[in-house]
């Protein structure tokens, strides 16, 4: 693959997992969904849990093409590691700031979130993609789920009642949820209070998952047919789900709010399968005619996905304020928004996903403009 050459299967990729995203995050109501557009109550997973570690993989196969070309072109690995470090922190700062809105009440501020662990594995990741091959990067995921394993289930700690536990993985049990409560007690998930989804311990196998995205792009950069290339994105997608099955009974069931090493394999497994049928239909194809006609109807996905990091954002902000905002005093904008939707002569749940598919047309047409006039909002 050429330092030059834009894969555009990337690009749909991940242009899916933010549509992905839009969808599940604004249901019209989150007392009727389908079972898919939620996630899995504790153990186990769903369409919804594939999301989050989708995007840490494919920060992972960007960071592999980025930093690897820039670094083989002679740039000096520091001040890569110095700039892309500013970028994560950047990103978290984003994060912090998404928390504090509407309330500006920094005594209650969220500090962990879905910006701030992508930011946290963006760090964490970097030094590994720059003076790691990808022998090195497979040691490091491994010894990265081990030592989650032998902390989760090893460490005595006790829980928000005081009562001790050792390996224990109910909520607000775990080790995570100890240190979480240690370090930033009142700050934490408002829906628990005594854990995060996002914590600090989990961000080792999450992290984990981006140096799996890490090894996808060492792949995609190496010079094998595409052909092969598509191939075995297809069986490594397939043996990762098996050893996720087979670490789930054995070790740590597949839980994402803890981000077990079975939910960070299985889903490794799955972005492989997807971003490799991604990768077949729109890079890899030997039939030009039939690959450009998929690229035709992949291409609002990929215009998502030019601009997914500043969509994450902004939809965000927009889903504060409808529901922030009231207009008579009493009714959210969202509310007045819904309620025709929800007077339609459909099931409550059908309404409910009616107004996630407005408001993901909504997003779009702020992508589809912002590709039009060539804005690509680069942090």
């Amino acid at each position: 693959m050429s330092a030059s050459h834009r894969l555009l299967s990337l690009d749909a990729f991940r242009g899916f997992t933010i549509a992905a995203m839009l969808l599940v995050n604004n249901p019209g109501d989150w007392g009727h969904l389908y079972a898919p557009l939620g996630h899995a109550a504790w153990d186990g997973w769903t369409f919804t849990d594939w999301i989050f570690p989708f995007f840490v993989f494919i920060s992972g196969i960007s960071m592999t093409i980025s930093l690897g070309r820039r670094a083989a072109l002679g740039d000096d690995k520091v001040s890569l590691l110095a700039q892309t470090a500013r970028r994560a922190a950047t990103i978290i700062a984003i994060g912090l700031l998404l928390n504090l809105i509407p309330a500006f009440n920094l005594a209650e501020l969220r500090i962990p979130g879905v910006l701030q662990r992508l930011g946290l594995c963006t760090l964490l990741a970097a030094p590994i993609a720059l003076w790691w091959g990808w022998r090195g990067q497979l040691a490091w995921a491994l010894g990265l789920l081990a030592l989650y394993s032998l902390i989760q289930l090893g460490v005595p700690v006790p829980d928000a009642h005081g009562v001790w536990h050792t390996g224990s993985l109910r909520p607000g049990e775990d080790v995570g949820a100890w240190l979480d409560r240690a370090l930033m007690d009142g700050h934490l998930w408002r829906q628990s209070r005594t854990w995060d989804p996002e914590g600090l311990l989990s961000t080792l196998p999450a992290v984990a998952s981006q140096v799996f995205g890490l090894l996808a792009g060492h792949w995609l950069a190496s010079k094998r047919n595409p052909v092969e290339k598509a191939m075995w994105f297809m069986v490594a997608g397939l043996a990762c789900l098996w050893l996720g099955e087979v670490l789930g009974a054995w070790l740590m069931p597949i839980n994402k709010s803890l981000w077990t090493p079975s939910y960070a394999v299985a889903m490794a497994g799955w972005a492989c399968l997807v971003f490799g049928s991604c990768y077949w239909l729109l890079d890899a194809m030997p039939l030009p005619l039939l690959r450009e006609r998929v690229a035709r109807w992949a291409h609002p996905l990929v215009v998502f996905g030019m601009n997914a990091l500043f969509l994450f954002a902004f939809s965000g902000l927009v889903a504060k304020l409808l529901g922030f905002i009231k207009p008579d005093g009493e009714r959210s904008l969202k509310a007045l928004l819904y309620a025709p939707i929800r007077e339609l002569p459909i099931a409550p749940v059908n309404a409910s996903l009616l107004y996630a598919l407005g408001f993901v047309a909504a997003m779009y047409a702020v992508a589809w403009f912002m590709y039009r006039k060539r804005w690509f909002v680069k942090v």
